[in-house]
């Protein structure tokens, strides 16, 4: 079985015999970079050196899955915020929002040609030709409650929740009609695996109600563009109460964080998605030991998960040492 059957066999919840492990969040790490010869932030503008990097965990770690871009700062960027593209241990971040709540958004028109939106679709043309037959090539975007902070402020996007809601509604429905059409030029160029992530839809900003009012809807819109690959949601923090919520949005899988107790997750979800996660990744994977990594992936094997793999993007500064005991672990 090559990682990529393995990978897309354990997304779709097969029997297999042991789960994949991977990384469908931010999967770069500065031994990366070091041994394959790319780095930050060129590699965030340059499409070869994105591919490069994109496939690193595979070669560096034995990762089952490729992984590109870097940040969740790309469709801000595409729709004209102003993004500080970090440094060789920093992601991306966007630095000034477009438009304050009285504005009408207006969506970014040639966008899949220009810019980084470029960069990641010719990067994963790149992935798909190179390594494509042998891998899965999971694409990360960024959910659209997140999109609509970066447009308004997310502290702004908060509060006009309560004063203003239906210019949040504006500026949501905006985000996901560009996510949708992204999503349709990535899958187009070769992507597997599209993988969602929504940090401004998490329980330390919305309840369940409120993300049903607004993130499940506009997330249901965006997968519309992701016909043909399967689709993963990531959301931080302690989503135990979000999880039949999450499902309702038509992913297959869901990224959850180590907040979550793992086997709990496994009950709660019931077969119903996928689970991909949850190993700490402040906690073991960057201050812990690779015993401590390794026992965690083995508490995430026991209680079921899928896809065993960091509960959030990985720390750029996680030890090699820490990665590869979470990888011994599941594959032996």
């Amino acid at each position: 079985m090559t990682p990529k059957e393995r990978f897309i066999a354990a997304l779709s919840r097969k029997e297999l015999d042991r789960p994949a492990v991977g990384c469908v969040t931010q999967s770069v790490t500065v031994d990366q970079m070091d041994a394959m010869g790319a780095s930050w932030p060129a590699a965030h503008t340059d499409a070869r050196q994105m591919a490069t990097l994109g496939a690193a965990g595979t070669k560096v770690f034995g990762f089952e899955n490729a992984r590109i871009p870097f940040c969740l700062t790309v469709e801000a960027e595409a729709f004209g915020c102003t993004v500080d593209l970090g440094k060789v241990d920093r992601t991306p971040m966007v630095k000034s929002h477009m438009y304050e709540a009285e504005d009408t958004p207006v969506l970014p028109t040639d966008f899949t040609t220009k810019g980084r939106v470029k960069t990641v679709l010719e990067a994963t043309k790149i992935l798909k030709q190179e390594i494509g037959n042998e891998y899965p090539i999971v694409v990360g975007t960024t959910g659209p409650l997140t999109i609509a902070g970066h447009l308004v402020g997310t502290e702004n996007l908060l509060l006009m929740m309560i004063t203003d809601p239906d210019a949040v509604h504006k500026f949501i429905k905006v985000a996901a009609e560009m996510e949708k059409e992204y999503l349709k030029a990535l899958v187009a160029a070769g992507a597997d695996v599209i993988a969602m992530s929504d940090p401004s839809a998490s329980t330390d900003m919305l309840s369940g109600e409120m993300f049903d009012e607004f993130a499940l809807p506009y997330t249901k819109t965006a997968w519309e563009g992701a016909e043909g690959a399967k689709k993963i949601l990531h959301i931080c923090g302690d989503t135990t109460i979000l999880l039949d919520h999450m499902i309702n949005t038509g992913a297959d899988a869901l990224s959850i964080e180590e907040k979550v107790d793992p086997a709990k997750a496994v009950e709660l979800v019931n077969g119903r998605a996928a689970l991909v996660g949850n190993i700490g990744v402040v906690r073991p994977l960057l201050q812990g030991t690779p015993e401590e990594c390794y026992d965690n992936a083995i508490r995430v094997k026991e209680a079921g998960f899928n896809v065993v793999a960091p509960g959030c993007g990985l720390a750029a500064r996680v030890p090699k040492a820490n990665i590869e005991a979470m990888v011994k672990a599941i594959k032996g």
